[in-house]
């Protein structure tokens, strides 16, 4: 009888722990979604709601409407910010030179 109890208790504990490894790879599967707080949150330069809406609207970020509020999937985030090209010193300064150049009054 003892044998067949710390069987049973095995069993249940080896059952307790799959179902919890299920669980847990069901939770980490499923999309997570963001409003856009938790998206400023979760950026790493934790912009101002303002500046996310401005990628919004000139389509920079991707971006989901539910009842016509912005949601933002994780994962579109992430390949997001991978896949974004992030300027140079250099670059920046070219581009701040050519704008600067291109609205000089010619008299």
């Amino acid at each position: 009888m003892p044998n067949a109890l710390s069987y049973l208790i095995e069993s249940v504990e080896s059952l307790q722990s799959k179902v919890n490894a299920l669980q847990h790879k069901q939770a980490s599967d499923s999309p997570k979604w963001m409003d856009i707080d938790e998206l400023c949150a979760y950026l790493p330069s934790h912009p101002a709601k303002q500046t996310v809406y401005g990628w919004v609207s000139t389509k920079q970020i991707p971006v989901h409407k539910i009842n016509k509020a912005l949601a933002f999937l994780q994962s579109e985030i992430d390949d997001w910010l991978k896949n974004k090209s992030h300027k140079t010193q250099n670059d920046l300064m070219e581009e701040a030179r050519r704008f600067v150049e291109s609205k000089k009054i010619i008299r």
